[in-house]
């Protein structure tokens, strides 16, 4: 009888025990939305609200999609929070007649969705699209910015490839000729297809969904003229240069580069650069293309938690 009683009590414990450690060591991540603007705001959210947090901004033509694989990685740690900008993913995505498609504008609303969320204290990870606005609120409140991520996020001249100069050209010649040579190149499945695999060693390691998802967005009604429109403003961002690169000078944040050294629109020279206006910034190359993270999520994830760990609360 004592013996079954053990036995009996001993396989509830083995029972209960894998639930306690599934809830430990799996984090979950949930989706929400939250209006700002006048704009509903999806977004992902992870890890304990009262630890240190971390902004992470997408680029083009994805969505917080992209941190599928990093989110777990950080949350068991951090308070992680990846919004889709407005007009990308499950985000509104307005009319161009009714909402002016700006990266003032990505910023100002991104600026709502910090204030809205009670952000007082971040780091930011910034990704191609995700670095001007990033920036953008990093010269609005320096004092929240706890250290910055870079993952082929350029702010620097050096850092653009000829892969640009369609869009430049388009930039000095607003015509239709200029703006519809852009559709086939930027804005089609074969393009968001070549910014996933171009620079790639082993093309078995991109998901599948990741470009299909980013191209199920492109095309619904109205959304190519819109991120025609943020290809139009990126000069924008061009002309901020300078200020961000005196961001970076005054302030000197905490700053990590993880960058895909094949990226056909980034180049590696762009990661360097930061290390003019903060020379202890910490630079690193992965041999892989604009989507770093769809090949190296492990390594750059392990680098991010390295560094994250240096941070000042």
């Amino acid at each position: 009888m004592v013996v079954l009683m053990l036995t009996n009590s001993m396989m509830a414990k083995s029972q209960s025990t894998p639930k306690t450690e599934t809830t430990e060591s799996s984090p979950v991540t949930h989706n929400r939305k939250i209006e700002v603007l006048g704009q509903n705001i999806f977004y992902r959210e992870a890890g304990l609200k009262d630890s240190p947090a971390i902004l992470l901004l997408h680029g083009y033509p994805t969505s917080s999609h992209m941190f599928r694989n990093l989110i777990p990685m950080l949350s068991a740690k951090y308070h992680v929070i990846a919004p889709d900008l407005p007009g990308f993913g499950y985000s509104d995505a307005p009319d161009r007649n009714k909402f002016e498609y700006t990266f003032d504008n990505m910023g100002k609303v991104m600026q709502g969705f910090i204030d809205a969320l009670g952000l007082k204290r971040f780091a930011i990870y910034v990704f191609d699209y995700g670095a001007p606005t990033g920036y953008r609120l990093a010269l609005a409140n320096p004092e929240k910015i706890t250290g910055i991520i870079s993952q082929n996020g350029n702010a620097y001249l050096e850092g653009l490839s000829s892969g640009w100069n369609p869009i430049k050209k388009y930039w000095e010649h607003d015509t239709k000729e200029n703006r519809d040579a852009l559709r086939s190149t930027f804005v089609s499945f074969e393009g968001t297809k070549f910014q996933y695999y171009e620079g790639v060693a082993d093309p078995t390691l991109i998901a599948p969904e990741s470009y299909t998802l980013d191209q199920f967005f492109l095309d619904r009604p109205g959304s190519k003229e819109n991120q025609l429109d943020l290809l139009r403003d990126y000069q924008s961002n061009v002309a901020l240069y300078p200020k961000f690169q005196e961001y970076f000078r005054t302030f000197k944040p905490k700053f990590l580069a993880v960058w895909g050294s094949k990226d056909p629109f980034f180049l590696p020279a762009g990661a360097e650069a930061y290390k003019k206006d903060i020379p202890e910034a910490t630079i690193k190359f992965y041999e892989t293309g604009h989507f770093a993270l769809e090949t190296h999520s492990t390594e750059i994830g392990r680098e991010i938690l390295i560094f994250l760990n240096t941070l000042p609360e």
